[in-house]
């Protein structure tokens, strides 16, 4: 409990305390008029003072009619007519439900707030003169600083020196810790368990994983679902009808049946009621609780509208490479006997040492010495097809069939499961390399789970050959699977797949965040996979995943179907409620105990309702 709430409890304590003792002294001891008044003017003055001068203060500025203004005008005018204890109990409940509110927003922002803590507070960075703490936003990049066991990690980097375990379960979600050593990339946020590293920074402290991952979980609020949007034009036009409704209310009766104080004591009723408390705090409570249950697991919601559109998954497409398979690839190299082996991943290898694509990755890797950069120039990708590079003055081609066939080389089939790179030099055919990409291990249940999620149908979409796509969508259990697609072939796909009459939700599409952005952007909900240090992803997805795990989605799925199921309690019930004691009380059958149930009541119960949404299984 925050100090602001301890102080906010004591008040609420001491204006009960002296409430009941009103209550008690006015019925032992027959009170003057102006006596009575004063004593429950203590309790209520106690309790409502802040409430009494926030609607001031608002209109004053232009802002009448909110929650504020009907509260404090329903009171003072329950006063006026001489109804004190009803006054002072509406103001003490509506404050008793704020309080349990903000106990509640507290609550669901605990997982938020878990991961606001991966914000860094210092960096040691090395000098010549020795070690030096400073802000992370002093650190320029390629400096050397060092994380000591127990410390975060303030800025991405390179390890120079040092191994050690990191804990990334606040960026996660997963508890198992993570082995690095000299030559692993760190990113910021993670903590350091064991031993000391020296690290060299890559990125300044803006640019770095944790302040992109705060920057987005601190603005997912700004982007409101439809459910949010609605509540908030629905209180715009709502509360000054309301007011304009208890006006009626008060004068016309009461010009033909003469009963003024009967008929401004139901128009204050009716003020009470009318409220819209439950509506403005649950709902969108619901949507922060439903992001926040998400975060925990280690799944980034950019807002609630993208929640919204994750609840109504009906087609979710897949990338193959590093979000179905893990992007680790075994590489085979088969060649005529003219050409060594070491001879053809060299070639491959160099004319792949510009690209980031984890193939060509693979490829640098496979041939396990330093590449010369400077004996490769004039480097030109060739978009569905490979690369094309001068090595050592020498034009040679790598990259698929199409590419072999473009050139004129008489490439060889591959009769192996994988995706084949062809090394060719000025048409004479040199070999090829088979890479192949090892399943996920939870690919398949992920697969399973959308399905039992509701998903209905499950797209592959990649750039392999048709066997190597047509093997990965049969082990998983694919509904449908597309390869052989350049780039542009995505986009087209995903277009034709929205603009089926079958779609009965919304379109996912899940990839890397890298090479994907195009696709991202044109689905309705773009999930970034493998994102853990990836700018890219975490720039182009509207969700992100913060590890490797396919599995993470159906989860997620389920949280914000979850989330959008309270939400859709919370306004039924609200408006069911309200529109009953509403009637009740422009029919005379109300008093200002039910209207204040069906306010601050009705608020309570939503709030209890919407924490529901944090939870995550």
């Amino acid at each position: 409990m925050t100090k602001k709430q301890k102080k906010m409890l004591t008040r609420i304590l001491a204006a009960v305390a002296l409430f009941l003792a009103a209550v008690l002294l006015t019925r032992l001891v027959e009170l003057p008029p102006l006596a009575r008044l004063a004593v429950f003017l203590i309790p209520y003055f106690l309790i409502g003072w802040d409430i009494l001068w926030k609607a001031i203060r608002n209109i004053a500025h232009g802002q009448v009619f909110d929650e504020n203004f009907l509260m404090a005008i329903a009171t003072v005018g329950a006063l006026a007519i001489g109804e004190y204890p009803e006054a002072v109990f509406v103001m003490l409940f509506y404050q008793i439900g704020e309080f349990f509110q903000g106990w509640a927003v507290g609550k669901s922002r605990k997982s938020i707030a878990a991961l606001m803590d991966i914000r860094p507070d210092y960096a040691n960075l090395l000098t010549d003169s020795g070690e030096e703490e400073v802000d992370p936003d002093e650190v320029p990049v390629g400096s050397a600083i060092l994380v000591k066991p127990g410390e975060r990690v303030p800025l991405d980097g390179v390890i120079l020196e040092g191994a050690s375990t990191l804990n990334t379960a606040a960026l996660t979600g997963e508890s198992l810790p993570r082995e690095v050593s000299p030559g692993d990339d760190v990113i910021s946020g993670c903590v350091n368990l064991t031993g000391v590293l020296k690290v060299q920074t890559t990125k300044e402290y803006g640019e770095s994983t944790v302040s992109k991952i705060l920057d987005l979980v601190e603005n997912s609020a700004a982007k409101k679902g439809k459910r949010e949007q609605f509540i908030t034009r629905f209180a715009r036009w709502y509360t000054p009808l309301v007011v304009i409704g208890a006006a009626v209310l008060a004068v016309v009766p009461s010009l033909v049946t003469g009963e003024w104080a009967k008929w401004v004591e139901q128009a204050l009723i009716f003020l009470v009621i009318s409220c819209p408390c439950a509506l403005v705090i649950s709902v969108p409570l619901t949507f922060f609780g439903g992001i926040g249950g998400c975060s925990r697991q280690g799944v980034l919601v950019k807002g609630s509208n993208y929640l919204e559109a994750l609840a109504e998954a009906d087609i979710v497409v897949f990338d193959k490479t590093g979000t179905l398979t893990q992007g680790v690839f075994n590489v085979t190299a088969i060649h005529p006997q003219e050409c060594p082996e070491a001879q053809l991943l060299e070639l491959a290898a160099l004319a792949e040492s510009y690209s980031s694509h984890p193939i060509a990755k693979s490829l640098r890797e496979a041939y396990g010495k330093e590449v010369e950069e400077s004996r490769v120039t004039n480097v030109e990708e060739i978009a569905g097809r490979g690369v094309k590079a001068d090595i050592d003055g020498r034009t040679v081609y790598v990259g698929n069939d199409k590419l072999m066939e473009d050139v004129g080389a008489p490439w060889h089939p591959c009769h192996k499961v994988g995706t084949t790179v062809h090394v060719a030099f000025r048409g004479e055919y040199l070999g090829h390399i088979v890479i192949s990409d090892a399943v996920k291990p939870d690919a398949a249940q992920a697969i399973r789970d959308l399905k039992a999620a509701g998903v209905r149908r499950t797209v592959m979409l990649t750039g392999d050959a048709p066997a190597v796509g047509e093997a990965v969508g049969k082990e998983l259990g694919l509904d449908e699977v597309h390869a052989g697609l350049l780039p542009a072939d995505k986009v087209e796909r995903v277009e034709a797949l929205l603009t089926r009459k079958a779609l009965k939700g919304s379109l996912c599409f899940v990839g890397d965040g890298i090479n994907d952005a195009p696709v991202l952007s044109r689905s309705d909900v773009g999930i970034a996979m493998g994102a853990l240090g990836s700018d890219a992803a975490i720039e182009a997805a509207d969700v992100v995943l913060m590890d490797d795990k396919p599995s993470k989605i159906a989860l997620a799925v389920k949280i914000a179907r979850r989330t959008i199921s309270i939400a859709n309690q919370n306004i039924a019930f609200a408006l069911a409620v309200k529109a009953i004691i509403l009637v009740l009380g422009i029919l005379g059958k109300a008093n200002m105990w039910l209207g204040a149930f069906a306010d601050v009541g009705v608020m309570v119960l939503a709030v209890a309702n919407a924490t529901r949404a944090l939870k995550t299984n």
